[in-house]
């Protein structure tokens, strides 16, 4: 199954489960409802800022748009088990490392942003999380509402995704970075 139709079918499964039309949704995220029709039907790759759009007016984690619902817990997986999204547009990779535990939602996602790339996303509809971000390679510029953070290798960022979120990478090189999520 392609990455588009694995996205189609759980925008649409996430969108009919919470009793949302096209038009409550669009309203909710700010994404027009042809362009959600398209995605729910697979003729149209959506950006990492148009999912995480679509992720915060559903109200869930961005893993519930790219990935089934999660197999029985794994204590070992295999880094050619964790599945990996690539943004068409901006080359954004999201690996995502373990499935969301069932009782904490904690989970791991390594992200790779080139150089230069942004991603925008607005606040969560519903209940927000928490994360925390370990910049492993590079140098980022995060800003949280009203705040504004740079990141050097090794530096360690709690945040949540209650306010609205701009991800910058700096630098020649892009950056790469580890994100722990949790619903506490």
């Amino acid at each position: 199954m392609s990455v588009d139709t694995l996205i189609a079918e759980r925008l649409l499964a996430l969108r009919q489960s919470q009793g949302l039309s096209l038009a409550a949704l669009a309203e909710r995220s700010g994404v027009s409802k042809a362009m959600i029709s398209r995605i729910e039907r697979a003729q149209a790759s959506a950006t990492a800022a148009l999912l995480g759009r679509l992720a915060a007016g559903l109200g869930v984690p961005l893993v519930h748009l790219l990935a089934d619902a999660p197999a029985a817990p794994q204590r070992l997986r295999r880094r050619a088990e964790q599945p990996v999204w690539r943004d068409p547009a901006l080359g954004y990779r999201r690996r995502q490392v373990s499935e969301p535990d069932a009782t904490t939602g904690l989970q791991l996602v390594e992200l790779q942003l080139p150089r230069a790339a942004e991603v925008h996303y607005p606040p969560w509809q519903g209940r927000p999380y928490r994360q925390r971000l370990w910049l492993l390679a590079g140098a980022l510029r995060i800003d949280y509402g009203e705040e504004h953070f740079e990141l050097a290798e090794g530096d360690c960022l709690d945040f949540g995704v209650d306010r609205p979120l701009c991800f910058r990478a700096l630098g020649r090189t892009g950056c790469r970075y580890l994100l722990v999520i949790s619903n506490d």
